[in-house]
């Protein structure tokens, strides 16, 4: 959520900045349930006011042995207009609530200009494409003969889910290990375990509600609980409602979960194979940091999710995405594309987010500034270190030869029982 300051301060720069995302605040609208909110405000304060001045002429009337039951008439009075203007400012503040909570963060002002991920900036490249002397297979046809089920996946559970057995789900549970491992003990990471089942409360803090609640799984529950689409939103938590002191940050948290995502807005897309699943696998890293340091924490964060990469050999791309491909609570992202040689296409792997304070003012996530002893609004990150099917994908591709077989990446040797082909 964006600081309401920024709007009284100046409502045309933030409807402006606004239009980068093709995002149109309706400025009417918002002035108008501000007017209202100023004048019932001072309205509720005034009668407060008074009905204590009356409440005080009360006493002294029973001091001097004087008639109070017009005085108590009239605080009666005054009490019940006072309820009514309450009940009209807490209305007022709610609609104001809803419209906060449905606009989208402003943007870096370094993220380029574009309505689409045509507009997508590429930063740089690393690694080679592979050059094979054969076409080279997707992980559908690859996986077909080496236990990866997608009819099994659809019989037991139905379209986008996928069975793995054998020595593919112990190379899916080696890639989630090496990157545990790198981010645990090379880059100081604290693995955490989270639920992941979720209160309303937890999503509206992180952003997915009430704007993308299409795309989550809303369990049959009283109060309703949701299952998580990325492990981001219970450990971002972590810290609602909490005042972390200087000495402890940046606090950085890893964790590996399961994720679930309707893809309602993604009706026919990549139908084929693991690329888009309502269930999948994925590592995910999180930093909590002071708001100055939360630009290079960025390139650090996204920095940790490209390490395993280069740990596993694959070739990749990073990008910049521009205004219109910037997620709704983000204010700049790098996009981490792997190689697919069965697709013959750069596909994302990793998704790198700076959110600064939008999270952390919805989740009233705070630190205290030695400077001032005062809290102030954390800055919060996140990123795919890295998403555990795509990756899984990426190795089956890139390492494949003419016979189908798979070739396991030296990094991911240690985890595999003696297994250095598939």
């Amino acid at each position: 959520m964006l600081d309401p300051r920024l709007f009284r301060a100046d409502l045309d720069d933030i409807k402006e900045q606004l239009k980068r995302r093709s995002f149109e605040f309706d400025s009417a609208y918002y002035s108008e349930l501000e007017s209202s909110r100023k004048a019932v405000q001072v309205k509720t304060q005034e009668l407060q006011n008074e009905r204590n001045s009356r409440s005080k002429a009360i006493g002294q009337a029973k001091a001097k042995g004087e008639d109070v039951q017009p005085l108590l008439d009239q605080v009666q009075d005054l009490g019940d207009q006072l309820k009514a203007a309450e009940t009209e400012l807490s209305e007022i503040q709610e609609k104001m609530t809803v419209l906060m909570e449905g606009i989208p963060n402003i943007l870096d002002e370094t993220v380029p200009d574009g309505k689409s991920e045509d507009f997508n900036v590429e930063i740089n490249r690393w690694g080679d494409i592979p050059e094979f002397t054969f076409e080279a297979k997707d992980h559908v046809d690859l996986g077909s003969r080496k236990g990866m089920g997608f009819e099994l996946g659809a019989k037991i559970a139905g379209a986008r889910f996928v069975v793995l057995k054998g020595h593919i789900a112990r190379l899916q549970r080696a890639i989630i290990q090496l990157m545990l491992d790198t981010h645990v003990s090379e880059h100081g990471y604290n693995e955490t375990y989270v639920p992941f089942l979720v209160n309303a409360e937890s999503l509206r803090g992180t952003g997915q509600l009430p704007k993308f609640e299409a795309d989550l799984f809303k369990v049959s529950h009283d109060p309703a609980f949701y299952l998580i689409p990325t492990a981001e939103v219970p450990v971002t938590n972590i810290v609602r409602d909490v005042i972390v002191e200087a000495k402890e940050m940046p606090l950085k948290f890893v964790c590996h979960s399961p994720c679930f995502r309707s893809e309602a807005g993604a009706y026919g897309r990549d139908v084929r194979g693991m690329i888009r699943q309502h269930q999948f696998e994925k590592v995910e890293i999180v930093q909590i940091v002071r708001p100055e340091d939360s630009q290079a924490a960025h390139e650090e964060l996204t920095g940790h999710a490209e390490v395993i990469l280069k740990k596993l050999k694959l070739p990749y791309r990073k990008m910049l995405l521009c205004a219109g491909d910037t997620g709704f609570s983000s204010a700049k992202t790098y996009d981490l594309e792997v190689w697919l040689p069965g697709q013959k296409a750069y596909r994302e792997i990793s998704s790198c987010s700076n959110f600064k304070d939008f999270q952390a003012r919805r989740l009233q996530a705070r630190w205290r500034n030695p400077e001032t002893g005062k809290p102030e609004l954390v800055h919060t990150l996140n990123g795919s270190g890295l998403a555990a099917g795509r990756t899984l994908i990426a190795v089956m591709e890139n390492y494949q030869d003419a016979e189908g077989n798979i070739q396991i990446p030296d990094a991911l040797l240690p985890y595999m029982g003696g297994v250095q082909l598939i």
